[in-house]
């Protein structure tokens, strides 16, 4: 049996990772599920993740690239619980915005999740998610292929948590 290559994050404490982006106007209309091109970036994430040993939480395989969409009542309290049980989240806001994914991000935001957010080189994002590291624990990334960008998400991941972890309150004791 191989093991997973280490993760330098799954040393402190990271096994899961949720990864968000834009969905519903990312479905071709004609066979209402996201072509290869559209689903790639998403697809790379999460086999990296994924070949580190990390849980992988992510709405657009779970809805089988949109060929199984869940009704909103389902979507929605099921990602809102997996980004809770995430240790880290990684999100495409989206450009132009995505609503659903915004939401996502101010979830994370509200859980105190270490976050990477994925800005595509030569786009323009919301003022609050430019100025989300100033309240989160938040690192971006730049690209415009997210393969070769692979390092800089882990870089970027890694220092998310490291930050995490030395601005977090410590637990209460046990009683």
């Amino acid at each position: 049996m191989t093991t997973a290559p280490l993760h330098p994050v799954r040393a402190l404490g990271v096994t899961s990772v949720f990864v968000a982006g834009p969905f519903t106007q990312l479905l071709d209309p004609a066979t209402g599920a996201m072509s290869g091109r559209v689903r790639a970036p998403f697809a790379t994430l999460i086999e990296h993740f994924e070949s580190h040993g990390f849980e992988v939480h992510n709405a657009h395989r779970r809805e089988a690239w949109g060929a199984e969409l869940m009704s909103p009542d389902e979507c929605t309290e099921l990602d809102q619980k997996e980004i809770e049980k995430a240790d880290a989240f990684v999100a495409f806001p989206g450009s132009p915005a995505s609503p659903g994914t915004h939401i996502e991000i101010g979830w994370a935001s509200a859980y105190r999740k270490p976050m990477v957010l994925l800005l595509e080189e030569a786009h323009e994002y919301a003022f609050l998610i430019d100025g989300l590291h100033t309240v989160a624990s938040v690192e971006y990334v730049r690209y415009s292929d997210v393969r070769t960008a692979l390092p800089a998400i882990d870089t970027a991941l890694h220092r998310a948590v490291t930050r995490h972890h030395n601005t977090s309150p410590a637990p209460a004791p046990l009683a």
